[in-house]
Protein backbone atom coordinates (compact mmCIF):
# COMPACT_ATOMS: atom_id res chain seq x y z
CA UNK A 1 0.00 0.00 0.00
CA UNK A 2 3.03 2.59 0.61
CA UNK A 3 4.04 1.70 -3.17
CA UNK A 4 0.83 3.85 -3.93
CA UNK A 5 1.61 7.27 -2.21
CA UNK A 6 4.90 7.85 -4.66
CA UNK A 7 2.75 6.92 -7.66
CA UNK A 8 0.43 9.35 -6.88
CA UNK A 9 2.77 12.22 -6.00
CA UNK A 10 4.25 11.64 -9.05
CA UNK A 11 0.90 12.14 -11.21
CA UNK A 12 0.71 15.34 -9.09
CA UNK A 13 3.56 16.16 -10.08
CA UNK A 14 3.33 15.58 -13.81
CA UNK A 15 -0.41 17.50 -13.26
CA UNK A 16 1.39 21.00 -12.58
CA UNK A 17 4.55 20.11 -14.52
CA UNK A 18 2.70 20.07 -18.05
CA UNK A 19 0.06 21.47 -19.72
CA UNK A 20 -1.16 22.11 -23.60
CA UNK A 21 -2.17 25.40 -25.49
CA UNK A 22 -4.73 25.16 -28.13
CA UNK A 23 -4.24 27.04 -31.82
CA UNK A 24 -4.33 30.06 -31.70
CA UNK A 25 -3.73 30.44 -28.20
CA UNK A 26 -0.97 32.21 -26.57
CA UNK A 27 -0.50 31.42 -22.96
CA UNK A 28 1.28 33.64 -21.02
CA UNK A 29 3.25 32.17 -17.76
CA UNK A 30 4.13 33.84 -14.32
CA UNK A 31 7.06 32.95 -12.15
CA UNK A 32 5.79 34.08 -8.48
CA UNK A 33 3.42 36.77 -10.30
CA UNK A 34 6.51 38.17 -13.02
CA UNK A 35 6.25 37.63 -16.29
CA UNK A 36 8.42 34.73 -17.83
CA UNK A 37 7.30 33.62 -20.62
CA UNK A 38 4.42 32.95 -23.40
CA UNK A 39 4.06 29.30 -24.23
CA UNK A 40 3.04 28.37 -28.10
CA UNK A 41 0.39 25.94 -28.77
CA UNK A 42 1.01 22.53 -27.92
CA UNK A 43 2.41 20.50 -24.90
CA UNK A 44 4.64 23.09 -22.93
CA UNK A 45 6.60 22.55 -19.30
CA UNK A 46 6.60 25.06 -16.80
CA UNK A 47 8.30 24.45 -13.34
CA UNK A 48 5.28 22.92 -10.64
CA UNK A 49 4.37 25.26 -7.80
CA UNK A 50 6.72 28.12 -9.32
CA UNK A 51 5.68 28.95 -12.69
CA UNK A 52 1.54 29.65 -13.27
CA UNK A 53 -0.29 29.96 -16.13
CA UNK A 54 -1.46 33.53 -15.66
CA UNK A 55 -4.23 33.90 -18.77
CA UNK A 56 -4.78 32.88 -22.33
CA UNK A 57 -4.52 35.15 -25.02
CA UNK A 58 -6.81 34.29 -28.71
CA UNK A 59 -5.17 35.50 -31.75
CA UNK A 60 -8.51 35.10 -33.61
CA UNK A 61 -10.60 37.80 -35.25
CA UNK A 62 -13.12 38.84 -32.91
CA UNK A 63 -16.37 40.96 -33.34
CA UNK A 64 -17.63 43.47 -31.00
CA UNK A 65 -21.23 45.22 -31.74
CA UNK A 66 -21.50 48.70 -29.93
CA UNK A 67 -25.08 50.03 -30.15
CA UNK A 68 -24.80 53.89 -30.34
CA UNK A 69 -27.63 56.72 -29.88
CA UNK A 70 -27.23 60.03 -31.07
CA UNK A 71 -29.07 63.34 -32.66
CA UNK A 72 -28.56 63.97 -36.33
CA UNK A 73 -28.11 67.59 -37.53
CA UNK A 74 -31.95 67.96 -38.35
CA UNK A 75 -32.93 66.58 -34.72
CA UNK A 76 -33.83 63.13 -35.24
CA UNK A 77 -32.69 60.53 -32.52
CA UNK A 78 -30.83 57.64 -34.69
CA UNK A 79 -29.80 54.40 -33.11
CA UNK A 80 -26.48 53.14 -34.64
CA UNK A 81 -24.73 49.47 -34.57
CA UNK A 82 -21.39 49.65 -35.23
CA UNK A 83 -19.67 46.06 -35.35
CA UNK A 84 -15.58 46.53 -34.99
CA UNK A 85 -13.41 43.46 -35.65
CA UNK A 86 -9.89 43.37 -34.09
CA UNK A 87 -7.04 41.05 -33.56
CA UNK A 88 -4.58 40.62 -31.33
CA UNK A 89 -1.02 41.51 -32.93
CA UNK A 90 1.10 37.82 -32.70
CA UNK A 91 4.27 40.42 -32.06
CA UNK A 92 2.57 42.51 -29.22
CA UNK A 93 0.66 39.89 -27.06
CA UNK A 94 2.74 41.00 -23.79
CA UNK A 95 1.06 44.80 -24.53
CA UNK A 96 -2.11 43.68 -25.16
CA UNK A 97 -2.31 40.88 -21.94
CA UNK A 98 -1.09 43.69 -19.72
CA UNK A 99 -1.88 47.08 -20.88
CA UNK A 100 -5.61 46.51 -21.32
CA UNK A 101 -7.79 44.90 -18.63
CA UNK A 102 -11.00 45.13 -20.72
CA UNK A 103 -10.51 45.86 -24.47
CA UNK A 104 -14.15 45.54 -25.41
CA UNK A 105 -14.74 48.74 -23.03
CA UNK A 106 -11.88 50.50 -24.66
CA UNK A 107 -13.02 49.78 -28.22
CA UNK A 108 -16.49 50.63 -27.25
CA UNK A 109 -15.83 54.56 -25.49
CA UNK A 110 -14.05 55.19 -28.96
CA UNK A 111 -17.10 54.11 -31.13
CA UNK A 112 -18.80 56.43 -29.05
CA UNK A 113 -16.64 59.27 -29.56
CA UNK A 114 -16.31 59.27 -32.82
CA UNK A 115 -19.73 58.58 -33.82
CA UNK A 116 -21.66 60.97 -31.68
CA UNK A 117 -18.78 63.49 -33.40
CA UNK A 118 -20.04 62.94 -36.86
CA UNK A 119 -23.73 61.88 -36.78
CA UNK A 120 -24.98 65.36 -35.47
CA UNK A 121 -23.24 67.18 -38.17
CA UNK A 122 -24.89 65.19 -40.85
CA UNK A 123 -29.04 65.05 -41.83
CA UNK A 124 -30.49 61.71 -41.41
CA UNK A 125 -30.47 61.12 -45.58
CA UNK A 126 -26.21 61.94 -45.21
CA UNK A 127 -26.42 59.71 -42.36
CA UNK A 128 -27.34 56.92 -44.27
CA UNK A 129 -25.70 57.52 -47.25
CA UNK A 130 -22.24 58.46 -45.52
CA UNK A 131 -22.23 55.20 -42.89
CA UNK A 132 -19.22 54.10 -44.57
CA UNK A 133 -17.14 57.23 -44.53
CA UNK A 134 -18.29 56.99 -40.55
CA UNK A 135 -17.58 53.31 -40.21
CA UNK A 136 -13.56 53.97 -42.04
CA UNK A 137 -13.30 56.98 -39.75
CA UNK A 138 -14.02 54.73 -36.57
CA UNK A 139 -11.61 52.35 -38.29
CA UNK A 140 -9.05 54.88 -38.59
CA UNK A 141 -9.54 56.05 -35.13
CA UNK A 142 -9.29 52.79 -33.08
CA UNK A 143 -6.46 51.99 -35.58
CA UNK A 144 -4.02 54.38 -34.10
CA UNK A 145 -5.19 53.90 -30.71
CA UNK A 146 -5.53 50.48 -29.91
CA UNK A 147 -2.07 49.82 -31.76
CA UNK A 148 -0.46 50.62 -28.58
CA UNK A 149 -2.05 48.44 -27.11
CA UNK A 150 -1.22 45.23 -28.95
CA UNK A 151 -4.46 44.97 -31.21
CA UNK A 152 -4.81 45.66 -34.53
CA UNK A 153 -8.71 46.72 -36.30
CA UNK A 154 -9.78 44.63 -39.11
CA UNK A 155 -12.95 46.64 -40.30
CA UNK A 156 -15.15 48.59 -38.74
CA UNK A 157 -18.84 48.62 -40.43
CA UNK A 158 -22.05 50.98 -39.42
CA UNK A 159 -24.82 47.84 -39.89
CA UNK A 160 -27.70 49.26 -38.41
CA UNK A 161 -29.29 52.57 -38.76
CA UNK A 162 -32.48 52.99 -36.84
CA UNK A 163 -34.11 56.33 -36.54
CA UNK A 164 -37.13 56.59 -34.19
CA UNK A 165 -40.22 54.74 -35.49
CA UNK A 166 -42.73 57.65 -36.36
CA UNK A 167 -39.84 59.17 -38.00
CA UNK A 168 -39.61 56.12 -40.39
CA UNK A 169 -43.54 56.22 -40.96
CA UNK A 170 -42.87 60.10 -42.17
CA UNK A 171 -40.09 59.00 -44.52
CA UNK A 172 -42.33 55.75 -45.90
CA UNK A 173 -44.87 58.32 -46.65
CA UNK A 174 -42.91 60.64 -48.22
CA UNK A 175 -41.11 58.18 -50.19
CA UNK A 176 -44.84 56.60 -51.35
CA UNK A 177 -45.98 60.16 -52.07
CA UNK A 178 -42.93 61.01 -54.58
CA UNK A 179 -43.53 57.59 -56.49
CA UNK A 180 -47.19 58.54 -56.43
CA UNK A 181 -46.44 61.65 -58.17
CA UNK A 182 -44.05 60.15 -60.67
CA UNK A 183 -46.32 57.24 -61.42
CA UNK A 184 -49.04 60.18 -62.09
CA UNK A 185 -46.53 62.03 -64.50
CA UNK A 186 -46.04 58.81 -66.26
CA UNK A 187 -49.59 57.99 -66.56
CA UNK A 188 -50.42 61.52 -68.05
CA UNK A 189 -47.01 61.23 -70.49
CA UNK A 190 -48.69 58.03 -71.81
CA UNK A 191 -51.93 59.78 -72.64
CA UNK A 192 -50.95 62.65 -74.03
CA UNK A 193 -49.08 59.69 -76.22
CA UNK A 194 -52.46 58.06 -77.21
CA UNK A 195 -54.38 61.24 -77.74
CA UNK A 196 -51.32 62.70 -79.78
CA UNK A 197 -51.24 59.33 -81.70
CA UNK A 198 -55.46 59.39 -81.79
CA UNK A 199 -55.09 62.91 -83.30
CA UNK A 200 -52.18 61.83 -85.68
CA UNK A 201 -54.07 58.69 -86.72
CA UNK A 202 -57.82 60.60 -87.42
CA UNK A 203 -55.48 63.42 -89.07
CA UNK A 204 -54.65 60.26 -91.43
CA UNK A 205 -57.77 59.24 -91.55
CA UNK A 206 -59.45 62.31 -92.90
CA UNK A 207 -56.82 63.11 -95.41
CA UNK A 208 -57.36 59.71 -96.90
CA UNK A 209 -61.07 59.77 -96.99
CA UNK A 210 -60.79 63.54 -98.78
CA UNK A 211 -58.41 61.99 -100.95
CA UNK A 212 -61.10 59.32 -101.62
CA UNK A 213 -64.09 61.18 -101.63
CA UNK A 214 -62.12 63.73 -104.56
CA UNK A 215 -61.15 60.85 -106.47
CA UNK A 216 -65.05 59.86 -106.29
CA UNK A 217 -65.63 62.72 -107.71
CA UNK A 218 -63.17 62.67 -110.15
CA UNK A 219 -64.51 59.52 -111.40
CA UNK A 220 -68.00 61.06 -111.37
CA UNK A 221 -67.43 63.28 -113.61
CA UNK A 222 -65.05 61.41 -115.90
CA UNK A 223 -68.04 59.08 -116.12
CA UNK A 224 -70.55 61.76 -116.94
CA UNK A 225 -67.94 63.09 -119.52
CA UNK A 226 -67.72 59.63 -121.31
CA UNK A 227 -72.22 59.55 -120.85
CA UNK A 228 -72.04 63.23 -122.81
CA UNK A 229 -70.36 61.95 -125.36
CA UNK A 230 -71.99 58.66 -125.51
CA UNK A 231 -75.39 59.87 -125.52
CA UNK A 232 -74.23 62.57 -128.04
CA UNK A 233 -72.96 60.04 -130.30
CA UNK A 234 -76.30 58.52 -130.10
CA UNK A 235 -78.76 60.87 -130.29
CA UNK A 236 -77.65 63.36 -132.74
CA UNK A 237 -78.63 67.11 -132.13
CA UNK A 238 -78.50 66.43 -128.25
CA UNK A 239 -76.66 68.70 -125.88
CA UNK A 240 -75.01 68.38 -122.39
CA UNK A 241 -78.11 70.66 -120.67
CA UNK A 242 -80.21 67.71 -122.03
CA UNK A 243 -78.02 64.92 -120.60
CA UNK A 244 -77.32 66.40 -117.51
CA UNK A 245 -81.87 66.87 -117.06
CA UNK A 246 -81.80 62.68 -117.85
CA UNK A 247 -79.15 62.41 -115.04
CA UNK A 248 -80.92 64.00 -112.51
CA UNK A 249 -84.66 62.59 -113.41
CA UNK A 250 -82.91 59.01 -113.09
CA UNK A 251 -81.55 60.12 -109.68
CA UNK A 252 -85.37 61.67 -108.48
CA UNK A 253 -87.05 58.46 -109.61
CA UNK A 254 -83.70 56.05 -107.94
CA UNK A 255 -84.47 58.28 -104.73
CA UNK A 256 -88.38 57.73 -105.13
CA UNK A 257 -87.74 53.62 -105.34
CA UNK A 258 -85.10 53.60 -102.67
CA UNK A 259 -87.96 55.55 -100.49
CA UNK A 260 -90.61 53.24 -101.87
CA UNK A 261 -89.01 50.03 -100.48
CA UNK A 262 -88.67 51.03 -97.27
CA UNK A 263 -91.63 49.64 -94.68
CA UNK A 264 -90.81 52.28 -92.08
CA UNK A 265 -90.54 55.95 -93.77
CA UNK A 266 -93.31 58.11 -93.55
CA UNK A 267 -92.68 60.67 -96.69
CA UNK A 268 -94.79 63.89 -98.00
CA UNK A 269 -94.02 64.91 -100.95
CA UNK A 270 -94.28 68.65 -100.75
CA UNK A 271 -92.65 71.29 -103.84
CA UNK A 272 -89.48 73.26 -103.01
CA UNK A 273 -88.93 75.39 -105.49
CA UNK A 274 -90.01 79.48 -104.83
CA UNK A 275 -92.61 79.60 -107.79
CA UNK A 276 -94.58 76.49 -106.29
CA UNK A 277 -95.75 78.55 -103.63
CA UNK A 278 -98.65 79.74 -105.64
CA UNK A 279 -99.52 76.36 -106.83
CA UNK A 280 -99.73 75.12 -103.64
CA UNK A 281 -101.69 78.25 -102.31
CA UNK A 282 -104.29 77.77 -105.34
CA UNK A 283 -104.61 74.21 -104.73
CA UNK A 284 -105.80 74.59 -100.69
CA UNK A 285 -107.55 77.84 -101.96
CA UNK A 286 -109.57 75.41 -104.64
CA UNK A 287 -110.15 73.04 -101.75
CA UNK A 288 -111.71 75.02 -99.22
CA UNK A 289 -113.61 76.47 -101.98
CA UNK A 290 -115.15 73.16 -102.52
CA UNK A 291 -115.58 72.32 -99.16
CA UNK A 292 -117.50 75.93 -98.50
CA UNK A 293 -119.64 77.57 -101.58
CA UNK A 294 -118.99 80.98 -102.60
CA UNK A 295 -120.76 83.46 -100.26
CA UNK A 296 -120.56 81.03 -96.89
CA UNK A 297 -117.65 82.48 -95.14
CA UNK A 298 -115.82 81.18 -98.31
CA UNK A 299 -111.85 82.80 -98.43
CA UNK A 300 -111.37 86.11 -99.94
CA UNK A 301 -109.48 86.12 -103.23
CA UNK A 302 -105.48 85.18 -103.34
CA UNK A 303 -103.94 87.08 -106.07
CA UNK A 304 -100.96 84.89 -107.63
CA UNK A 305 -97.71 84.99 -106.72
CA UNK A 306 -95.03 85.64 -108.62
CA UNK A 307 -93.97 83.14 -110.64
CA UNK A 308 -97.73 82.18 -111.18
CA UNK A 309 -98.66 83.80 -114.53
CA UNK A 310 -101.98 81.75 -114.97
CA UNK A 311 -99.68 78.79 -115.24
CA UNK A 312 -100.23 76.00 -112.84
CA UNK A 313 -97.22 74.95 -113.14
CA UNK A 314 -93.51 76.28 -114.15
CA UNK A 315 -92.19 74.39 -117.34
CA UNK A 316 -88.93 74.64 -115.23
CA UNK A 317 -89.61 74.27 -112.07
CA UNK A 318 -87.93 70.81 -110.96
CA UNK A 319 -89.85 68.26 -109.21
CA UNK A 320 -90.53 68.22 -105.53
CA UNK A 321 -88.33 66.45 -103.31
CA UNK A 322 -89.39 63.82 -100.77
CA UNK A 323 -89.06 65.45 -97.28
CA UNK A 324 -88.79 62.89 -94.49
CA UNK A 325 -91.59 64.13 -90.97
Amino acid sequence: MYYFIPIAIGIVLLFFLIFTVEQQTVAIVQRFGKFQRMAEPGLNIKVPFVDWVAGRVSLRVQQLDVLVETKTHDNVFVKATVSVQYVVLPGKVYEAFYKLSDPGAQIRSFVFDVVRARVPKLNLDDVFEKKDEIADAVKNELSQVMDDFGYGIVKALMTDIDPDHKVKEAMNEINSAQRMRVAASEKGEAERILRVKSAEAEAQSKALQGRGIAEQRKAIVDGLKESVEDFRQGVPGSTAHDVMNLVLMTQYFDTLKDIGASSRTNTVMIPHSPGALGDLMNQFRAALLTTNPPGEGSLPNVPPTHGDHGHQHDTHQPPPLPTQV
